[in-house]
């Protein structure tokens, strides 16, 4: 098991997730799910985070210096009945300015979409009120 409690690691995670990690928001997603009552499973996957982080250090956010911010750049995407337990959908997207990402999501879906285009529908809907706020 781990040396310190589940949820201590899930909030370390989200931290790094926050800050400076979009790339693992799937992940930590999911893992956060069980804090309530984690098995062995679960445990696991927290560790092979820590090595995946541990062997990725030299990736993070990157804000580099210039006069041209550019646009707004964002992307939008989702899964179909990605929990097959609850038969809900994951819906993400992640806006970026200057190259850097300014704003992330990943979100299991409310509903239980009937179809590909309605789960699309949903992320895109989620992503637009995100950019309107931007």
């Amino acid at each position: 098991m781990l040396s310190v409690s589940y949820a201590s690691a899930v909030e370390c995670l989200m931290y790094a997730m926050i800050c400076i990690r979009p790339d693992i928001a799937q992940v930590v997603s999911v893992v956060s799910i069980y804090m309530g009552n984690p098995g062995r499973q679960h445990c696991e996957a927290i560790k092979w985070i820590l090595r995946y982080l541990n062997v990725t250090l030299d990736v993070g956010l990157v804000f580099k210096k210039s006069e041209d911010v550019g646009m707004l750049e964002s992307y939008v995407d989702s899964d179909y009945v990605g929990d097959l337990d609850r038969r809900r959908s994951t819906s993400g997207y992640i806006f970026l300015l200057g190259g850097g990402p300014i704003s992330w999501k990943t979100t299991l879906q409310d509903i239980v979409a009937l179809s590909t285009m309605e789960v699309e529908y949903i992320a895109v809907v989620e992503a637009a009120k995100e950019a309107i706020w931007l």
